[in-house]
């Protein structure tokens, strides 16, 4: 599993014009599943993304969780993430999970999450998202539970 974390100031979704997904500060996570990802795939991302201390203290030091400042998380499938560009200049998705694998483990990340006290939103997964985003930092960050 990959998930592509961006600390933000406020984070949307949209899908044909309507908001699905939304929060403040907190963090925008981009997940794509790949082939031979399961539950213990997404549950250690979902708990690295719950502790990892990328937001700042009194003393402007990365040091506080998105838990520790109250943040939300804003959960959004991106198979993209996949992307295999070793060969020619058209990007093969073909290590991405199949759609009926994804989906769910995309929603077990969302609700292992939700399950650590964290507010999640979510987009809609397979359908055509606009993500609009404050990237705070600006912080990116790349997961990836090969690593």
């Amino acid at each position: 599993m990959r998930v592509l974390l961006q600390r933000v100031s406020e984070a949307a979704v949209r899908v044909d014009g309507e908001v699905v997904g939304e929060i403040g500060r907190g963090l925008l996570a981009l997940v794509c599943a790949v082939d031979g990802d399961g539950t213990a795939e997404a549950e250690k991302l979902a708990a690295k993304t719950a502790k990892l201390r990328i937001f700042e203290d009194e003393d402007g030091k990365m040091n506080r969780s998105v838990a520790d400042i109250g943040g939300g998380v804003l959960v959004v499938s991106q198979f993209t993430l996949a992307a295999d560009t070793r060969k020619g200049n058209r990007p093969s998705f073909i290590g991405a999970a199949a759609p009926e694998i994804a989906n769910p483990l995309v929603d077990h990340f969302g609700a292992t999450l939700e399950a650590a006290g964290l507010p999640i939103a979510k987009g809609r997964f397979a359908a055509d998202m606009k993500v609009s985003l404050i990237n705070d930092g600006p912080v990116t960050i790349w997961l990836d539970s090969a690593a």
